[in-house]
Parts: structure tokens; C-alpha cells; sequence
């Protein structure tokens, strides 16, 4: 396939789904909310799975085997030979076409695109609207289980698309680099606490992820065009990394800024759950 699109609907997924460089991943995985503050319990989506997706779909653990279970984090990243592995154990692997899809949040899948690019694999496009578009448009779906031929997955790091600590500490003295969060904007400014400590890293500007959705689907072009244009991310001299609560939503709109071209943009994946958990490093409250 030349040209792979970013966002695909559930008619192309329909027409294409018999083509045999496709390879279709269901990576739902789940948190859920207190009422109050406090932290969100993460839960995978196997189960979920097995009782229904989409045809042809296998099954990408984003809680269990996707990430670093030695970090002491959720959903810390795996070193680069693991995922290499791990990807082509599932049938993930050189030459494919993936489309990923969740049955809750969309981004869960767009962890997944994140995580693919950043091992220098760019065949990967987003399902709009996820498994609730597919079901709203009458195709079927199975239960069960599905599995595809192990392949091999050759995995080329890209270490700028992705943030630690150190280079998000560098980027509070930098006006070059915009720092943004993903975060429900009560998050963002104090008013609910989350992690460790309320609040978020200085300087930070707040795209709410959701705020770039339209319902269950993404929003559009140019509507993220205006929310990322006003915090400064589409500006070319600078560098911009995007960061949430656990490197989650902040691919969210990493992929947003990929469609408009930044596809440069790192992601902290310590986020506020490492950022917080050190008294050391400076939090601001409230909006500027």
C-alpha cells in the first residue's frame, strides 16, 4: 500500500478488510474514574474482546504486555527489542498495514500508532470512531479470540518522539519547546487531584484531548488546527512534547498534530504520575 491514511472510517476498513497486508489490532484497555480525586484503576480489555470485535482483529494488551511491568509506572514504555518481539509474536510485523481501534477511548489506539512510529513503523492508521462507529454502522462482529502467524517487526527507534524527565526539566528554560497537557482542564489547574500533587509542569499550555473530538469520532481538521495553533504547537521553530497522566492521552493529540504535519512531536511517558510523585520538581496551579 503507497499512501496510508492517518484516520480511516468504517466503510474504507469494510472495503479493505480481506487485503492480506492488513492487520487489524484491537487494543482496548480501560480506567476507571473515581468520583472524587484519586488515582484510576487501570484494567485491560481481553475480556471485552472475546466477547465481541471486530472480524479479523487480534488483540494488543496495552496494560499486561505492552508495557514495562519492571517501571514501577503503567504503561511505561518497553525497551525497543522487547516491543520489537512482543509486536511480532501478535503478527505485527515489516510490510504490514496496521489499523488500530478501541472499544472505549480512542486513545488507547492512538497509544498504539504512538508506540508503532515510535519504533519506526508508519503503516499504522487510526479506525474513526472505533468499535462503536463499526457497530453504529451495522457490521458484523465475533467473539472469541483470533490469532495471526507470528512475523518479524524491525524496530528502529526514533528516541526524539519520546520525552523523560531530564528533557522535559531542560524544556522549563527553553522558549523553543511547548509543553502540553492533554489533561481535564479541573487536572490541569489543581482543582482535582489526581497523582501525587495537584496541578501541572510550568510553562505548560492545556489542549484537553477530548476538546479535539466531535462526540465518539475525531474532530476536525481544521477545529484542531485552531485549538493547537493557539498554545503555539504548529509553530515550526519550536519543539513540542505533549504529556498527560500516563503517556496516554497525550498521543491523543500527538496524532492530532501528526495530521497537520508536526509529526515530530515527543510524548512524556513518565508524565504527571513520575512528575508529581517527586517533590523535587516544580508544579504551578490554576491557569496563567
Amino acid at each position: 500500500m503507497s499512501s496510508i491514511p492517518a484516520l480511516v472510517d468504517t466503510d474504507w476498513l469494510a472495503e479493505h478488510s480481506g487485503d492480506p497486508q492488513l492487520t487489524i489490532v484491537d487494543a482496548t484497555t480501560f480506567l476507571n474514574r473515581p468520583q472524587g480525586d484519586g488515582a484510576r484503576a487501570a484494567e485491560s480489555g481481553r475480556a471485552v474482546y472475546e466477547q465481541a470485535h471486530i472480524p479479523g482483529a487480534i488483540f494488543a494488551d496495552l496494560l499486561l504486555e505492552f508495557a514495562d511491568q519492571d517501571s514501577g509506572r503503567r504503561f511505561t514504555v518497553l525497551p525497543s527489542d522487547v516491543f520489537a518481539q512482543k509486536a511480532g509474536a501478535l503478527g505485527i510485523g515489516d510490510g504490514a498495514h496496521v489499523v488500530v481501534y478501541d472499544q472505549g477511548e480512542d486513545m488507547w489506539a492512538t497509544r498504539l500508532w504512538w508506540n508503532l512510529r515510535l519504533e519506526g513503523f508508519d503503516a499504522v492508521s487510526i479506525l474513526d470512531g472505533g468499535f462503536a462507529a463499526w457497530q453504529d454502522a451495522g457490521l458484523p462482529v465475533v467473539a472469541g479470540t483470533e490469532e495471526k502467524p507470528a512475523s518479524t517487526f524491525t524496530a528502529e527507534r526514533r528516541p526524539e518522539l519520546l520525552a523523560d524527565q531530564t528533557t522535559v526539566l531542560a524544556a522549563l528554560e527553553d522558549d523553543d519547546v511547548r509543553l502540553i497537557n492533554a489533561l481535564d482542564p479541573d487536572i490541569f489547574d489543581g482543582t482535582k487531584r489526581t497523582y501525587a500533587r495537584p496541578g501541572h509542569i510550568p510553562g505548560s499550555a492545556n489542549v484537553f484531548w477530548r476538546d479535539l473530538k466531535s462526540g465518539d469520532r475525531a474532530g476536525t481538521i481544521e477545529d484542531a488546527r485552531t485549538a493547537l495553533t493557539r498554545v503555539g504547537a504548529l509553530e515550526d521553530e519550536r519543539e513540542v512534547i505533549t504529556y498527560c497522566g500516563g503517556g496516554i492521552a497525550a498521543t491523543y493529540v500527538a496524532f492530532h498534530l501528526a495530521q497537520l504535519g508536526r509529526d515530530d512531536v515527543a510524548v512524556y511517558d513518565g508524565s504527571m504520575t513520575e512528575w508529581a510523585a517527586d517533590d523535587s520538581l516544580p508544579l504551578d496551579v490554576g491557569r496563567s
